[in-house]
């Protein structure tokens, strides 16, 4: 059996460690002309991705990555700056937890494959049959028993394979801009709140530069995804009250601008091929942990798609065996995608508050968090209601044939 993964950033390498342990021969193709080195942003991984990690033997390296910001100012207008303990903060959310930039993340799992899965950078799908006929823009045509889409929100497998598909807009925008180190301090985040913005910046270990990163709370905007100037203008409307974030703005560093949506597909997978991550089931982008959520998805997808083809390969996969784990990877992580969403929608107001009154509760609700003892602020979040425990409620299935080979 053979499998296309298109992507090379994070669930699609995790999908192509298991297939590949698992004795599959994976393929995977990346628009891109290398694996990106810029370091993206920060994300974060909670406790079931974290276990996988584990699981893959790169943890260490994760750990080692990680970005090592510990302490995060909060400033608001007319109140005194707010210090709060990010490591306690964190510890409320999860019990496991690390922040590390995307890229690195994507560094590590690309390593941890690059010996048994065949990369192929540079080059993009332009159509794939029912069959598996998949075409290139560059590459000669191929055949594959199996596709898998795990090329991010703006989906080209996804497109090709499923047409447009709606994108439900949740009334707010994310960027991100690499500045020169001087502007942040190490091991720190300095943040702004303002009445439906906020805006950061921050450093990592490792990088010599920093990020800054700005939410802001709007309509519908006109802009064009390749049109920086404009994205940076619309920021700068948005950032008028916040002169600190101004200079930011006059920065050449790599940018990245988007609209916070998710997508609400009712299935992931049709004929040979499947989606995986935010190519499925973007909660939101920055709110809603979609980096875990990709990592477990992929691990899932590619155990569940390993252990219904196991005595299939002679015959591409038997059509009804795919039918099996396509359906079997959907429901198997469909109530964490379903609570993923609700997560990033109440992530996303309490993140951008919406008045001052919001602000104000943001601001003393980091402080609470932090100056309580870790065991008492993980009783509160679930008193609250658990919701923003999520990824600590998560229970991922064991494999019993992998289990001892780790």
């Amino acid at each position: 059996m053979g499998v296309l993964v298109s992507g090379a950033s994070v669930a699609g390498p995790v999908v192509a460690y298991w297939l590949a342990r698992r004795g599959v021969e994976v393929t995977v193709v990346e628009r891109a002309p290398a694996l990106r080195k810029t370091g993206g942003h920060a994300v974060d991984l909670f406790r079931p991705a974290m276990d996988i990690a584990e699981r893959m033997g790169v943890l260490p390296r994760v750990l080692e990555r990680a970005t090592g910001t510990d302490r995060m100012t909060v400033h608001s207008p007319g109140a005194r700056p707010v210090d709060l303990d990010l490591h306690r903060f964190f510890g409320t959310l999860s019990d496991r937890h690390v922040e590390i930039m995307r890229d690195d993340l994507s560094e590590v799992f690309f390593d941890a494959t690059r010996g048994d899965v065949e990369y192929v950078f540079g080059d993009s799908i332009t159509s794939i049959s029912p069959e598996g006929e998949v075409t290139f823009e560059r590459g000669a045509p191929r055949r594959f028993d199996v596709v898998v889409g795990a090329d991010g929100l703006h989906s080209n497998v996804r497109r090709l394979v499923f047409g447009e598909v709606p994108e439900h807009f949740v009334g707010a925008y994310l960027a991100v801009q690499s500045l020169p180190r001087r502007f942040g301090r190490d091991n720190h985040t300095t943040c702004y709140l303002r009445p439906g913005k906020t805006a950061a910046v921050y450093t990592a270990n490792h990088l010599p530069d920093a990020r800054a990163v700005f939410l802001f709370r709007g309509e519908r905007l006109d802009y064009h995804y390749r049109d920086t100037a404009r994205q940076k203008e619309l920021l700068r409307e948005a950032f008028a009250d916040v002169p600190e974030v101004g200079p930011w703005l006059e920065q050449d560093g790599a940018f990245y601008f988007d609209s916070i949506t998710q997508l609400r597909l009712d299935t992931w997978s049709r004929d040979r091929v499947t989606l995986v991550g935010d190519a499925a089931y973007c909660p939101g982008p920055a709110v809603g942990g979609s980096t875990s959520l990709a990592v477990v998805g992929a691990y899932v997808l590619a155990n569940e798609l390993a252990q219904a083809l196991a005595g299939h390969r002679s015959d591409r996969g038997d059509e009804r065996g795919l039918a099996e784990a396509f359906a079997a990877y959907e429901r198997e992580i469909g109530d964490y995608v379903r609570r993923s969403r609700a997560f990033a929608l109440t992530a996303a107001r309490r993140l951008i508050p919406s008045t001052n009154r919001d602000v104000w509760l943001l601001r003393n609700a980091g402080r609470l968090l932090t100056r309580l003892p870790s065991p008492l602020g993980r009783a509160l979040m679930k008193a609250n209601g658990g919701s923003l425990r999520l990824h600590d409620d998560v229970e991922i299935k064991q494999y019993p044939e992998l289990v001892g080979q780790d």
